[in-house]
C-alpha cells in the first residue's frame, strides 16, 4: 500500500472504531437511565425523535451504497443522468410526508403490522415475509459497497473485507440498538454531505483534472454513446420509474416507516421528512460527479468497463491523503448507517410479527425479546453477507428489494388509510399479485424498457384492490374493520 492508502485505512478504521464507541456510550447512558430495556426502547428509541434527529435518520437509512458507489459508477451507463436515483428519493421524501404522521399516530411499529390492523392473519405473514426478505438482500447491497471500499484501499480480498464489515455493524447495532443507531446516523450525515461534497470539490480542483470546465470538457469530447454529461440518458421511464418506487417504497420500508414511527409526534415525522427530502435532492450530483472524474481523468478507465469502485478509485487517486480516508469513511458512513436500519427494521418485524403473536403466543416478555432482536440482528448479517459474496451490481439488488417488499403492499396501504369500503379479501389477493407480478417482471422479464417493477406491480395491485373490493360488496361482504389513530 502507498502512503494514501495507508492514510485512508487508519481513518475508515478510525471511523468504525467511533461508530462502535457510540454505540456502547449510548447503551451504557440507557442502561443508567433504567433498570431494564424495553424492546420499544431498543427498537424505537421511545418515540422520542425530534424532526432534526428523524430527518438525519431517514437520509442516513436511505443513502447507502446504491446513492453513493452504485451512483458514481453508473455514471459510465446514464451520464450525470445517474443522479436521478437519489433525487427521486428527494422527491419521495417529501410527498410522503403528508402520510407521515399517519406512520406516528397508527399505535404500531411495523409495516406488517400496520396491514394486519386492516386485512388480518394472510396479509400479515405475507407482508412480514417479503419485507424481511427485502430487508436481506438491502443488507447485502450495504455490505458489497463497504467491501469494495475496504478492498480498493487495502488491496484486502473482497470475501475478507465483506466479513470484516458484517462483523463491525452487527456488533454496533446489536449493542446499542436503535438509540444508537440515530445517534450515529447524525455523524454519518455530516461525513456523508459535508465531508463528500467537500472532498468532490478538491479533486476537481486537483491539478490533474483542472476544475469543473476542463472537467466537462473533457467530458464532452468523449462524445459518441457515452454522452457523460447528459441528464437525460437514464430515459423518462426510469426517472418516472425511480419516483414512482421512492413514493412507493418508502411507505412500506419498514427501516423508513420505523423511524417515522419513532418520531415524537406527527408534526416532527412530516417536518423532518421534507427535510430529508431536501437534503437526498441537493447531496444527489455529489457521487456523479466524483463518478465523472473516474471515468474521465483516469486514463482507459471508461473504455475497461463499468467499475464497482469508480468512486473509490477516483478519491484515492486525485484526492490528498486525509481527504481521500474522509470521504471513503463518508462512504462507509453510508452504507453502514443503511445496514444498521435494515437490521434493525428486521429485528423489530420478526420480534413484533413473527415472534411474539406466533412462537411466543401473544405475550409479550421484553428481556426476551431484545434478545432476540439481537440474535435477529446476527441472522440478517449473515445472510447479508451470504448475498454479498455471489451479487454484484449494487442498485440491480435494492431494486429488486424495493420491488418485492413494496410493489403488492402499497396498495393494500394507501387503501387500508383512505378508502372504508376495503374488505380483507381484497386486501390479501391484492398484496399477493402485485408481488408476484414485480417479480416476473424483473426476473422473468428483466425490467423491460428500465421500468422499475414498481410501477407494473403497483397498477396491479391497485385495480386488483379496488375490482375484488367492488365485487365483495356486491356479495354482501363487509368492509375490513378501519385503523384507529392515536392523536398525537
Amino acid at each position: 500500500m502507498n502512503s494514501t492508502q495507508i492514510t485512508a485505512l487508519v481513518i475508515i478504521l478510525l471511523y468504525m472504531a467511533a461508530t462502535v464507541a457510540l454505540g456502547l456510550i449510548i447503551s451504557n447512558r440507557k442502561k443508567a437511565k433504567a433498570a431494564s430495556q424495553s424492546n420499544d426502547d431498543f427498537l424505537m428509541a421511545g418515540k422520542s425523535l425530534g424532526p432534526v434527529v428523524l430527518a438525519g435518520t431517514l437520509f442516513a437509512a436511505n443513502t447507502g451504497g446504491a446513492s453513493t458507489t452504485g451512483i458514481a459508477t453508473n455514471v459510465l451507463s446514464f451520464g450525470l443522468s445517474a443522479c436521478w436515483y437519489v433525487i427521486a428519493a428527494g422527491i419521495g421524501f417529501v410527498v410522503v410526508s403528508f402520510i407521515a404522521p399517519y406512520f406516528r399516530r397508527s399505535s404500531a411499529s411495523t409495516v406488517p403490522e400496520i396491514i394486519s390492523k386492516r386485512y388480518g392473519k394472510p396479509s400479515h405473514i405475507f407482508t412480514a415475509f417479503t419485507s424481511i426478505l427485502a430487508l436481506f438482500m438491502a443488507t447485502g447491497a450495504q455490505i458489497i459497497a463497504t467491501a469494495s471500499i475496504i478492498n480498493v484501499v487495502t488491496g484486502v480480498s473482497f470475501r475478507t473485507a465483506a466479513i470484516i464489515t458484517t462483523i463491525v455493524v452487527i456488533l454496533y447495532t446489536m449493542i446499542g440498538g436503535f438509540s444508537s443507531v440515530t445517534a450515529a446516523n447524525m455523524m454519518h450525515v455530516i461525513f456523508i454531505t459535508v465531508g463528500m461534497t467537500i472532498a468532490m470539490l478538491i479533486m476537481v480542483n486537483s491539478k490533474d483534472v483542472g476544475g469543473f470546465t476542463a472537467l466537462f470538457t473533457k467530458a464532452q469530447a468523449m462524445s459518441g454513446e457515452l454522452n457523460l454529461l447528459s441528464m437525460t440518458k437514464i430515459g423518462l421511464p426510469t426517472i418516472i420509474g425511480y419516483i414512482a418506487m421512492y413514493c412507493m417504497t418508502f411507505p412500506t420500508g419498514q427501516e423508513i416507516v420505523q423511524t417515522y414511527c419513532s418520531a415524537k409526534d406527527g408534526k416532527s415525522a412530516k417536518v423532518g421528512s421534507v427535510i430529508a427530502g431536501l437534503l437526498s435532492a441537493a447531496y444527489a450530483i455529489v457521487p456523479a460527479i466524483i463518478g465523472l472524474v473516474a471515468y474521465v481523468c483516469i486514463d482507459g478507465y471508461a473504455a475497461s468497463g463499468a467499475q464497482k469502485n469508480a468512486l473509490a478509485d477516483a478519491t484515492i487517486r486525485f484526492a490528498p491523503a486525509v481527504v481521500a480516508g474522509l470521504v471513503l469513511a463518508a462512504i462507509v458512513a453510508a452504507t453502514m448507517s443503511s445496514a444498521s436500519g435494515n437490521m434493525i427494521g428486521t429485528a423489530t418485524m420478526f420480534t413484533n410479527d413473527v415472534f411474539r403473536p406466533y412462537l411466543n403466543h401473544g405475550v409479550k416478555n421484553d428481556q426476551k425479546e431484545v434478545w432476540i432482536s439481537r440474535l435477529t440482528m446476527v441472522v440478517v448479517g449473515v445472510v447479508g453477507l451470504g448475498i454479498a459474496l455471489t451479487a454484484s451490481n449494487i442498485i440491480s439488488v435494492m431494486m429488486g428489494a424495493f420491488a418485492l417488499r413494496s410493489a403488492g403492499p402499497f396498495a393494500a396501504f394507501i387503501c387500508g388509510l383512505f378508502y372504508k369500503n376495503v374488505t380483507k379479501r381484497a386486501g390479501f389477493i391484492s398484496i399477493v399479485l402485485g408481488t408476484v407480478v414485480a417479480a416476473v417482471w424483473i426476473y422473468v422479464m428483466h425490467s423491460p424498457w428500465g421500468l422499475s417493477a414498481m410501477v407494473p406491480g403497483g397498477i396491479v395491485a391497485f385495480v386488483t384492490i379496488f375490482l375484488c373490493s367492488a365485487i365483495d360488496h356486491r356479495l354482501g361482504v363487509e368492509p375490513a374493520p378501519e385503523i384507529q389513530f392515536e392523536n398525537v
